[in-house]
């Protein structure tokens, strides 16, 4: 069996270099746009994605990548967005090595006092949105023997009380095993990374992070990220647990 070359090895026929292709949705800021801007380092083309357009742009202005940074709007529970993103990408550097599903966002409070209309843009974010981006990427993965990494969190692994993110993120880290059940054997690589407390905009929505808290940074979980993606021909990463020193949960 042909073994599978790590992204930043890949070759065309010939022996020439491939920049290796990576989409990551919700990209404009923290994990996404730290991992954006650690790929373009190390040579991949990035195509992002956000809701956002405004941040979107002041990213794609601050990166200075040229045309090997994409930024494409979008919502990532939305089937036709999703889709988009991935025509977007191919069109543009006709292949895709790999993706990595970042766009979640949590709710301040317990779910009892969530609204149900909050409850369900959560879900429909942190849950459905990696499975459509799965759905969609495959056929083309399976083609560059390339990789899925989902971001989920600590969250996932260990409940608090009334915690509906925490819901969201064991559900997303079920997506990733059976992701990886389903195309390992076509040779597509499946990691999930669950992180701590990072510090970035994601404690906007929950009124900022707790006070004296130890915290990572975005570019510590953008190395992690880069490692499960650059391993070599035949070696698959598949679940980090990442917390800060001092993090008891």
């Amino acid at each position: 069996m042909e073994r599978r070359r790590a992204p930043h090895a890949r070759h065309q026929r010939g022996g020439s270099p491939v920049e290796p292709v990576t989409l990551i949705t919700g990209g404009s800021t923290g994990i996404g746009a730290a991992t954006a801007r650690t790929l373009l380092k190390q040579g991949h083309r990035v195509a992002v994605t956000a809701r956002d357009a405004d941040r979107l742009s002041a990213f794609s202005a601050a990166a200075g990548a040229g045309d090997r940074l994409m930024t494409i709007p979008g919502d990532t529970s939305d089937d036709s967005h999703v889709a988009s993103a991935v025509r977007q990408t191919l069109q543009a550097w006709g292949r895709l090595d790999n993706v990595i599903a970042n766009a979640g966002f949590s709710l301040p409070g317990i779910l009892t006092e969530h609204t149900p209309e909050a409850m369900r843009a959560m879900v429909l974010t942190n849950v459905l949105g990696p499975a459509l981006l799965v759905r969609e990427t495959l056929p083309h993965l399976k083609e560059s023997r390339g990789r899925i990494v989902i971001v989920g969190s600590v969250a996932g692994v260990k409940n608090t009380p009334g915690n509906l993110y925490s819901v969201t993120k064991w559900a997303a880290h079920a997506l990733a095993e059976n992701t990886r059940l389903l195309v390992t054997q076509d040779g597509v690589g499946v990691t999930l990374v669950a992180p701590g407390m990072v510090d970035t905009p994601f404690w906007d929505n929950r009124g900022g992070r707790p006070d004296d808290a130890p915290t990572m940074t975005a570019v510590q979980i953008a190395d992690a990220i880069a490692f499960a993606l650059n391993q070599p021909e035949g070696v698959d990463i598949n679940h980090i647990t990442m917390r800060p020193v001092g993090q008891i949960n």
